[in-house]
């Protein structure tokens, strides 16, 4: 029975319709074809009508096509458009192109006809195809920025340790020097040199700090803390150093807990509590803490020279300094700048208020907190210099770096320690094996990929747990932060200055419970 269709409304509203459409006979030919099916397939009205439907997709679909039509017309039913299936059509000019189709079964005078409307994918798929080629580019894209912010981090770390190396043998040598030296001209010589190896060493520190806030290494470690900790342990840094300078150094009470990192809040006010001290020729410096709605507002104030109000804008750029005339007595211009990037890298506030010859207040402002909070961990490596046991103490020095390595060994001999001297793991195990060991002082980055941490621990499982140790590192990595802490080990950072190792050693070799961490 053939099909006939009259040009009234029906037949224009399917000739206008926006999708392609074809009617077919239970023998697959096509008995209509709209407009859309002459722009979509390049075929004229009349020469699709007439044809077997399988004319207008690609050949290798056509034979199971004829099996799929036959099975549809034993179970004819309304499928919508997609079907879930991957279909493809087939231009005049060979072309191929996605499609979807949906069907609709037409009864007509008992002929069974199915209506097929097809829709061109072709623009959805290529969409879907950009957006999985950016999703895969993101990817990508942040595979590699990770791989790159690790090696950033390794190559960071190394650095750290190989620039403080030279720093740490001159450190050592000028430590022994001063120990040996009798001439006043010689001694003054050696102090000048003191004064220009902590003025690198703290150049390097902020050089690095600020590497590792740009290449993101340093993650921050949220967590509740008690501030008092915090204040105590900057007061005993920073006592003898606003002493020094005839100033008098009020730290207040403060008993509120707040939620950030502890640790590199400590740095930021390490920086300000440095440059309060700085940039104040008498009077005082004082820190403090105010209870607000939701916050805690520490603050430095100070009674020093102020700042001019147009150069605040600019005080946290780098090499930035309101007296460039005073650069080589007051630092690099870098410590606020580390500042301004930790206050951001925690999303913290940072309010600056000054006025020339009067003074600044410097404010942080943390996020209160209500629940418990831990105690911030000292790491100050101040000890009670105790009297020393040089002469009977038996150190055993780990370092794998030859200068480093002399010279340490060199000021503990000068101090009059016992030193065996070793460059590895299987060395020190080779000492334990054959003599006493009192004390252990080992680096952190050995050679062969060996950690000072390996060697702790195989020492104390040859020696016992008891085996107090000094580790000391040019690492400043978050690894170093995650480090196991035990009340007989002590970790600092190089370079250290001479004083200061043989204070802590001697602490450790002379007191029941080592200094603080």
């Amino acid at each position: 029975m053939g099909f006939a269709f009259s040009s009234g409304l029906a037949y224009r509203a399917l000739d206008a319709a926006p999708d392609a459409m074809v009617i077919i006979d239970e023998a697959g030919k096509v008995c209509f074809a709209n407009r859309q099916v002459s722009a979509l397939f390049g075929y004229a009205r009349e020469d699709i009508v007439g044809e077997s439907v399988e004319a207008l997709m690609p050949e290798r679909f056509r034979s199971q096509h004829a099996a799929h039509r036959r099975d549809y017309l034993g179970n004819v039913r309304v499928r919508p458009m997609g079907g879930g299936l991957e279909l493809f059509g087939r231009r005049r000019d060979g072309a191929e192109f996605p499609i979807e189709i949906s069907l609709s079964p037409i009864a007509d005078n008992g002929e069974l006809l199915v209506a097929a409307a097809i829709r061109d994918l072709t623009d959805r798929k290529r969409a879907a195809d950009e957006l999985i080629e950016a999703r895969t580019a993101a990817e990508h894209a942040r595979a590699s920025a990770e791989r790159a912010n690790k090696d950033k981090s390794r190559f960071l770390a190394t650095a750290s340790h190989d620039l403080r190396q030279p720093l740490q043998t001159l450190s050592l040598l000028n430590g022994t020097l001063r120990r040996t030296a009798i001439g006043a001209d010689v001694r003054d010589a050696l102090a000048h040199q003191e004064e220009a190896i902590g003025a690198m060493s703290r150049l390097l520190n902020a050089l690095l700090d600020i590497s590792k806030l740009e290449s993101g290494a340093i993650k921050p470690q949220l967590t509740d803390f008690t501030v008092v900790a915090l204040f105590e342990e900057l007061r005993s840094e920073f006592d003898t150093v606003a002493a020094g300078k005839g100033l008098r150094l009020d730290i207040a009470r403060c008993d509120e807990s707040a939620h950030s990192d502890p640790h590199l809040v400590g740095q930021i006010l390490r920086n300000l509590l440095s440059n309060a001290i700085k940039y104040t020729r008498e009077g005082w410096v004082r820190l403090q803490c105010l209870h607000e709605a939701a916050s805690i507002r520490i603050e430095v104030l100070d009674t020093g020279i102020g700042i001019p109000a147009e150069h605040i804008p600019h005080i946290c750029e780098e090499f930035y300094q309101v007296d460039p005339a005073r650069r080589s007595q007051d630092g690099y211009g870098l410590g606020l700048s580390i500042v301004q990037r930790l206050v951001s890298l925690l999303t913290l506030k940072l309010e600056v208020r000054s006025e020339v010859g009067k003074g600044s207040a410097f404010s942080l402002l943390l996020p209160a907190t209500s629940g418990p909070a831990a105690t911030t961990p000292r790491v100050s490596n101040r000890g009670l210099r105790g009297v020393a046991r040089a002469g009977t103490s038996q150190v055993l020095l780990v370092e794998d770096d030859f200068a480093v390595r002399s010279a340490t060994k060199m000021l503990l001999q000068t101090e009059g320690y016992n030193v065996s001297a070793v460059g590895s793991l299987d060395d020190a195990l080779q000492v334990a094996h054959t003599g006493d060991v009192d004390l252990l002082v080992v680096d952190y980055h050995l050679m062969h990929g060996e950690t000072g941490v390996q060697v702790i621990a195989r020492l104390r499982e040859e020696l016992g747990e008891a085996l107090k140790s000094v580790l000391m590192t040019g690492d400043t990595s978050m690894a170093i932060r995650e480090l196991p802490r035990d009340p007989n080990l002590c970790i600092v950072s190089k370079p250290v200055n001479a004083d200061e190792l043989l204070t802590l050693i001697e602490s450790l070799l002379t007191s029941e419970t080592p200094p603080s961490q």
